[in-house]
């Protein structure tokens, strides 16, 4: 969709949070728009994150990790509430179980003027958690800007609106032909595309005039936290350099793979 002459640039907006991984009880840095906004760097591009954390050790990690991986953090802000974290359980063949959430400085998160003028700017928009009525997304739409948002990630029937979403991405377990039936809501509510993820049953991808079923890589995982995440963002790497859908979903399956294979949303070391 863009040009190649320079790096594509994500704005990624939204959650954060330190994932604390049990019975173990590591902590990892996390979270949808975070893990977005690294995985995208991590592929080539140029992803700057927009969110809060709070004024404490984890908030200083949180922006640490950002700039290790390449991520603008000139528009993440601090506020005066514990860093958001997120308890995970992980299970039999690395499935994970969220037992407990607090998103701390992330609630109540908007971009001031700044801040919207410069993810506006970027070639893409993506949303994680946020909870502002989908007022970002409207204002977005209404610009004419290309933005995508993870509905699974904001259970808030108020914060999942998708008029005006290049993609929607959701999950669904189930066949192709249960994803392609969620799909057609979503087109009917004002979606423009639609990926809906499923697991280790793969992926299937409405997008552009294509309808695709996207097999599953076949690994045998440590830990799915952060899988998704990982498909989205090599997904929007692939189909923003120009791939065709069905070879964007193919290169989102790789890396959503690749992300299982490790503790934590991507490759990081505890501190």
């Amino acid at each position: 969709m863009s040009s190649t002459e320079r790096p594509l640039r994500l704005a990624a907006v939204g959650d954060n949070c330190v994932d604390v991984l049990k019975p173990a009880g590591r902590r990892l840095i996390g979270g949808n728009a975070l893990n977005v906004a690294v995985q995208f760097a991590r592929l080539g591009g140029c992803s700057t994150y927009f969110g809060a954390v709070g004024q404490d050790g984890d908030g200083a990690r949180v922006r640490k990790t950002l700039v290790t991986y390449g991520v603008g953090v000139e528009h993440l802000v601090e506020r005066a509430r514990p860093t958001a974290r997120t308890d995970i359980e992980i299970g039999p063949g690395g499935e994970r179980r969220i037992v407990f959430e607090d998103f701390g400085p992330c609630a109540g998160y908007a971009p001031d003027a700044a801040a919207f003028e410069a993810l506006a700017s970027a070639d893409h928009v993506h949303i994680g958690w946020l909870d502002d009525r989908g007022a970002l997304r409207r204002r977005l739409a209404a610009g004419g800007r290309s933005a995508s948002q993870d509905l699974t990630v904001n259970a808030a029937h108020e914060n999942v609106g998708v008029d005006g979403l290049a993609i929607a991405f959701a999950s669904a377990a189930g066949s192709h032909q249960a994803a392609w039936r969620l799909a057609q809501s979503l087109f009917a509510r004002g979606a423009l595309g639609v990926v809906v993820t499923r697991g280790g049953q793969g992926s299937s991808v409405f997008l552009d005039g294509v309808e695709e079923e996207i097999p599953a890589q076949p690994i045998e995982p440590v830990d799915t936290t952060g899988a998704g995440d990982a498909y989205i963002a090599a997904f929007l790497h692939a189909w923003l350099s120009g791939a065709h859908p069905a070879t964007a979903g193919g290169s989102a399956a790789a890396h959503a793979a690749r992300a299982c294979l490790h503790e934590g949303g991507f490759p990081q070391n505890e501190e």
